[in-house]
């Protein structure tokens, strides 16, 4: 039996944390109940009250499609506009979010057009207005499916009042923008090529364009020379190279360069080859190596000889006349193909020499028109040539490769009829596809619908325009502006966050052609315009144009009918001398007009024009940003927004781009019920999401343990501010201990990085500089150096008056700078300490007093706190002292500043010659623990202990 004093046991005199908050989240079960209440409570509309009259902040939402459940890039890109929102909120403004919707357009039709098919129904066969009662209804389900969606990743908004853009008001607004194009001279019918989906039978615009790496046919034909100033090339052949060779039927001429060097070549001696008999070529000099290597390929290298005959300069071409390789066909296809000089010709590959078909390109276009070549519209708008075309009539289509392969109908034919030179199926290279079917798309010259991006603008009368000075490298501009210069002005005006995107979108504007507004589809936004058969000219009348607006806000888009046109004509106009246009509008002119009807129209009174910000994907820079852009400078002589903000996209945790068949989709709403959104919501905000960025199973880990640092930081806060009241607070800064100035001074710094951060939009920064500040400044630093005066020191002792007085200012700043990113937990830690109290969102941001501390001086201290951790941790791993609180430091110091030992949470400092640890020889307070000189046995008391016990 032991005769050992028994230790007394202290621990219910120990001043312990005392929450409720749990360690583990449960966050998938409890972010619904906290949403449930937030929707109830109507949070949003609270949110308009108490900010009603502030400083507005106008972040319009771009509209994403209503098409299929949200994907990553919605919740990274809806994040982000939530924390846009939220923290200009949490400044104090009233920044209201109203949501919108892309409704109309192609990819809804296409999803109709699906289930007509797995019915055997063809969709041509349905009435129109039955087919769009359909797309109508097909885009509610998905807007009402993802709006639950993007409320349950917490994102804050009117949901109950979200703009559509198939909203009747929006589709009479968008019209009623149409006419103001029409009636200042800025739109316009034309026929010029056009980025044409023939699986979709729809013109596409550019930002409905992807570009996908493909290997197709390349062909080298040879168009016999019949006239020519160089009297050696008549007879010879110019070789022409395509990678289309279904546009070899509607060619109509040849484009030379006129600075290229060119070369006659004489083929002979073919041998048993039956292609090319004693034949000359005309070729760029420089590509006569790459000609020859395709040619050797078909006829043999060994059986030919070659001599280069002629050289001479692009421009002596001039006059050169060639026919078709077909042309005994006869019609279209005998008349002359004349050599027509082209600037855009260079001898990067290919020939030297580009055959023209100005149906289907742009430079071919424009090269012939000069010269009087209309196009000759032979490729229909499913991509098979019309019926009564002479070679290949009703064939197709021409995007088709087995047509264009070559032992193809286009290939074959070239061959017999000599034309064909060479052929190979082996030609790698980026080509165009539409984003919706991921088929290919063409060049189809077809009449569209134009808004010009190079007339001269109305003289405009608004103020905002007025106040303009348009300058160029020449001075002022004399002349109205064009919209390309408007826009180009307006992004020089425009902030840019990340800046590169100045450039981006101003490269994009500076070269765009005109704008195609044209559709040739059913759910949209119809063209509403009316045609004279007999001029071609467009009716520009303001009360026609009123007319078809008030019956469009009144039945929708289907107003636009036949039956309606003498009404919408009114007395004195027969409508069979009308063509009533039947093509719909682009649907991103639709998205570009969502300015006028959200921020303009009053319907949304907390909104207001312009907006501060949009915020889209770095892809939106040839969308979104540019079709409201155009729209705003062609009708209000500026950008509808003050500053843009871009994104990159999410891949995969290798940097791979997500794709369905590669398996490497991250899906949010599979993330919300495994971690919950404040999980997938840090991740967002903890990216560099101005660049292209990563996420996968160990990413998501990262940010899950990055969430459990911040949790378990709030519920270390919640535990030591148990109980505490506004009496025990220490209202003399200057009265409080240095450690607690110094942490109030670095409470004082984020604060002012953090305001920075918003004004920046920097996310990636404030998250980090929360969660550095919360690691390595709190839990690594200051609770753990003031634990024991919080456990141990009296209750109305001054130091943990102090410390707890800093602690309820932390748990302020903190559960309000972090409320905008982790929206559901921040609730979660401001009712568990205020259970009474309303909604954390509904408070604005903290106020930190201004504190002077020595930073060098800290640096300094907190340096040597980290050498004198390493300096103990061997001691700890062989087992020589328990914890630091055994260790005695000895420093090279001659100047030792008091409480250092309660810094480095240690025995005792003393002064040495170097950098010493040693074990104490002091024994340890039964209550506190630490090894202190005046307890004189283990387990008796120090003195600050018994004076607390003892009361």
């Amino acid at each position: 039996m032991s005769d050992a004093p028994t230790i007394p046991d202290y621990r219910s005199t120990v001043f312990l944390p005392k929450t409720d908050f749990p360690m583990k989240a449960g966050l998938p079960q409890k972010e619904p109940l906290i949403l449930a209440k937030w929707i109830e409570g109507k949070l949003y509309e609270r949110l308009r009250e108490a900010r009603a009259g502030r400083e507005k902040f106008i972040f319009h939402d771009g509209p994403p499609y209503a098409n299929g459940d949200i994907h990553i890039g919605h919740a990274l890109n809806h994040t982000l506009k939530d924390m846009v929102v939220r923290t200009q909120t949490l400044l104090g403004k009233d920044a209201p979010y109203v949501p919108g919707w892309d409704c109309h357009g192609l990819p809804i039709e296409w999803k109709v057009e699906e289930q007509y098919r797995k019915k055997k129904l063809n969709k041509d066969e349905v009435p129109v207005k039955e087919f769009r009662a359909e797309c109508r209804a097909y885009a509610q389900h998905w807007v009402d499916v993802q709006r639950e969606q993007l409320k349950r990743l917490g994102i804050n908004a009117d949901w109950d009042n979200p703009y559509l853009t198939m909203a009747y008001f929006a589709e009479s607004t968008i019209v009623s923008e149409l006419f103001k194009f029409a009636e200042s001279g800025q739109l316009y019918r034309g026929a010029k090529p056009v980025m044409w989906s023939p699986v979709e039978k729809t013109a596409l615009a550019e930002a409905e364009i992807e570009y996908e790496d493909i290997v197709s046919t390349q062909i080298d034909v040879g168009f016999e020379i019949v006239e020519s100033p160089i009297p050696e090339l008549v007879g010879a052949h110019a070789v022409v190279w395509t990678t289309t060779p279904w546009t070899i039927p509607v060619n109509q001429a040849i484009a030379y360069g006129p600075e290229v060097e060119y070369v006659l070549l004489s083929i002979s001696d073919p041998g048993d080859t039956d292609a090319v008999v004693d034949q000359r070529f005309v070729v760029a000099e420089a590509l006569v190596d790459q000609f020859l290597k395709r040619f050797h390929a078909i006829v043999g290298e060994e059986k030919i000889a070659l001599t280069g005959d002629w050289k001479f300069k692009g421009s002596d071409l001039a006059g050169t006349i060639t026919r078709h390789p077909m042309h005994q066909l006869g019609g279209f296809f005998a008349k002359p193909r004349p050599f027509l000089p082209g600037e855009f010709v260079t001898t990067e590959t290919g020939t030297g020499l580009v055959h023209m078909a100005p149906d289907h390109g742009e430079d071919d276009f424009t090269l012939c028109k000069s010269v009087g070549i209309d196009p000759v519209f032979a490729v229909e708008a499913d991509g098979k040539y019309r019926e009564d075309w002479t070679w290949l009539g009703g064939q197709g289509s021409v995007i088709n490769n087995k047509f264009n392969a070559p032992d193809g109908p286009i290939c074959s034919d070239l061959r017999e009829a000599g034309g064909l030179l060479a052929a190979s199926d082996d030609y790698k290279h980026s080509y165009p596809h539409s984003w919706r079917s991921k088929a290919k798309v063409i060049y189809r010259c077809t009449p569209q619908w134009f808004i010009a991006m190079d007339r001269p603008l109305p003289d405009w009368h608004c103020e905002s325009f007025a106040e303009q000075r348009w300058d160029n490298e020449g001075g002022a501009i004399e002349r109205q502006p064009t919209l390309r210069q408007v826009a180009m002005k307006a992004i020089a005006d425009t902030r840019f966050v990340p800046e590169k995107g100045r450039n981006r979108l101003g490269s994009m504007v500076e070269q765009r052609p005109d704008w195609v507004l044209s559709r040739q589809r059913a759910w949209g936004v119809p063209i509403a315009l009316f045609v004279a058969k007999k001029t071609g000219e467009l009716l520009v009348d303001p009360g026609v144009n009123q007319r078809i607006v008030a019956a469009v806000r009144e039945q929708g888009v289907d107003a636009w009918d036949p039956a309606n046109a003498a009404a919408f004509l009114g007395e004195g106009r027969n409508p069979d001398d009308y063509e009533m246009v039947t093509d719909i509008l682009d649907v991103w002119f639709d998205s570009g007009c969502t300015h006028v009807f959200t921020l303009e129209s009053g319907r949304w009174p907390d909104q207001r024009w312009p907006a501060d910000l949009y915020l889209e994907g770095s892809d939106q820079h040839r969308g979104w940003f540019q079709s409201s852009l155009l729209e705003s400078c062609g009708t209000r002589g500026r950008a509808p927004y003050d500053a843009v903000l871009t994104h990159g996209f999410t891949m995969d945790s290798k940097g791979m781009k997500m794709s369905k068949s590669l398996g490497n989709t991250v899906n949010p709403l599979d993330l919300m019920k495994d971690y919950g959104a404040d999980i997938l919501r840090l991740w967002a905000l903890s990216v560099d999401f101005t660049e292209d960025h990563r996420i996968g199973k160990e990413i998501l880990a990262g940010v899950a343990d990055q969430y459990r640092k911040l949790r378990n930081t709030f519920r270390y806060l919640l535990g030591a501010l148990e109980g505490f009241e506004e009496a025990e607070r220490v209202t003399d800064v200057a009265a409080m201990p240095e450690l607690e100035r110094y942490m109030l001074h670095l409470t004082a710094e984020l604060d002012a990085k953090l305001r920075q951060a918003v004004n920046d939009f920097d996310f990636n920064t404030y998250v980090r500089a929360l969660t550095d500040f919360a690691n390595e400044d709190l839990s690594a630093f200051y609770f753990d150096i003031r634990k024991d005066s919080l456990y141990c020191d009296a209750p109305g002792d001054p130091k943990r008056r102090a410390y707890r007085t800093v602690l309820d200012t932390l748990f302020h700043a903190l559960v309000r700078w972090l409320a905008p990113v982790l929206v559901f937990t921040s609730e979660e830690v401001w009712g568990t300490r205020f259970s009474d109290a309303d909604s954390v969102h509904l408070l604005e941001w903290p106020e930190v007093p201004a504190v002077d501390a020595d930073d060098a001086r800290w640096s300094k201290l907190r340096e040597l706190r980290t050498l004198v951790t390493e300096a103990i941790e061997p001691l700890r791993r062989d087992k020589i002292i328990g914890s630091s609180l055994q260790a005695e430091v000895q420093l090279p110091e001659t100047d030792l500043s008091p409480g250092l030992a309660e810094l480095f949470i240690t025995a005792q400092v003393t002064t040495g010659d170097t950098l010493t640890v040693t074990k104490t020889s002091f024994e340890k307070c039964g209550r506190c623990w630490r090894y202190l000189p005046e307890v004189t046995h283990d387990g008796a008391l120090c003195d600050r202990c018994k004076a607390v016990v003892d009361g």
